[in-house]
Parts: structure tokens; sequence; C-alpha cells
């Protein structure tokens, strides 16, 4: 295939997550809507051990998670710059 390197890893990502076994997690997001969230082996362990080490589930983490703030889109460089 004669794709850029970032769409070339996104692809093989994609196809070796599809090949793990998935976890669902039932979690009740800020909103007080429940959400169904489907992750890897690899995401859940690495969710695992953060609440393990916060001392909560991961359903608790996922509910903190949500406060998270969206970091700001990076202007793309070749963007005109405004005055």
């Amino acid at each position: 295939m004669d794709l850029p390197a970032d769409e070339l890893v996104f692809l093989r990502d994609l196809v070796k997550a599809s090949r793990q076994r998935v976890q669902h997690l039932t979690w009740t997001d800020r909103d007080g809507t429940k959400r169904l969230t489907a992750v890897t082996a690899a995401e859940g362990a690495k969710l695992q051990a953060i609440a393990q080490r916060l001392k909560l589930s991961r359903e608790a983490l996922l509910r903190q998670a949500a406060h998270i703030p969206v970091a700001p889109a990076k202007p793309a460089a070749d963007a005109p710059a405004t005055p």
C-alpha cells in the first residue's frame, strides 16, 4: 500500500486490536448517562493499573476521566497567522 506512515500505523494498530479479546466496561458518565466502553486487553490492564494506584474502580476512574478537559487544537502549520 502506498500510504503515509501515520496511516499505516493506524491501520496496523486497528487490525491488531481487532484480533484481541475485547473487555466491555459499563459506567455512568458525568451527566448520568450509562456508557458501555470496549477496551482491548492491553487498555484494560493499563486502566486497571491506574485504578488500583488511585484506589478506585475502573468505572469510577472513567467517570473522573470524563471531567478531563479536551486539549485545545493546535493550529495547522500552513495556516496564516492572524494579526
